[in-house]
């Protein structure tokens, strides 16, 4: 699992910076244009995932194992709500999405793989108690960023803007 949610980290990083560099392109109304998705709008979406990143990274910080990594989003204020626009300036959006990245990156390089193995204790937003598999959490939030890209790769095609490839494929290393 370490390996592969080191090669995730990268991943999200690399697609969040070339989603943002596209998104870049458009003008601040355009960005928050209501384009019938889920989240609504470019800018919605990337709020969206704003939002569910700090509300994991605040959960796996309270991993009985300990992150250091994880500590400087506790300092974060926890989101509302899923749909709660954190900021409606791209560049500040943009600009704390990197600090997320960076603390994603510095996450997966720090958990061991027998980390991965034990089970996270932690409420959802509407207060409800869960114990699930830390690993699976993990790949949860991925999967989230994967797919909630997804749709803005769709909202920027539909402004005519290439977001660019986005498939994990080009960041696998071939095999030695």
């Amino acid at each position: 699992m370490k390996a592969h949610f080191e090669l995730l980290a990268g991943y999200n990083q690399s697609m969040n910076e070339q989603l943002y560099h596209a998104a870049s392109m458009l003008d601040a109304e355009q960005l928050g244009e209501d384009r019938g998705a889920f989240f609504g709008s470019v800018s919605g979406t990337l709020n969206h995932l704003l939002v569910g990143d700090i509300i994991w990274l605040k959960r796996f910080a309270e991993h009985p194992v300990g992150f250091a990594s994880l500590e400087p989003v506790l300092t974060f204020p926890s989101p509302a709500a899923l749909s709660e626009i954190l900021f409606s300036d791209f560049t500040e959006l943009h600009r704390v999405r990197m600090v997320l990245d960076t603390i994603i990156q510095s996450f997966a390089l720090e958990a061991r793989e027998e980390d991965y193995a034990v089970a996270l204790a932690y409420n959802n937003t509407k207060g409800k108690a869960f114990v699930k598999p830390f690993g699976f959490l993990v790949q949860h939030l991925f999967n989230h960023q994967t797919h909630h890209r997804g749709q803005i790769s769709t909202l920027l095609s539909q402004s005519g803007v290439d977001p660019g490839v986005t498939d994990l494929l080009m960041l696998i290393p071939d095999a030695d």
